[in-house]
């Protein structure tokens, strides 16, 4: 189960950073009025969230 659990891990830290760039994207983009249809914030910070709960679980196993 460990293994899962890192690999999890990783998954969630790399959408975290994608998330990132994808808000730093949108603030940086032309037309500051146009509606993008993914909120960037809360997926990272639901990705950031997991990430938490899967590194506590991985160190507990």
């Amino acid at each position: 189960m460990g293994p899962v659990l890192w690999s999890a891990s990783g998954a969630l830290a790399a959408l975290a950073v994608v998330a990132g760039l994808g808000e730093r994207r949108r603030r940086r983009r032309r037309d500051p009025d146009s509606v993008g249809w993914v909120d960037w914030p809360t997926v990272q910070m639901l990705a950031l969230i997991g990430l938490a709960v899967t590194v506590g679980l991985a160190f507990k196993t």
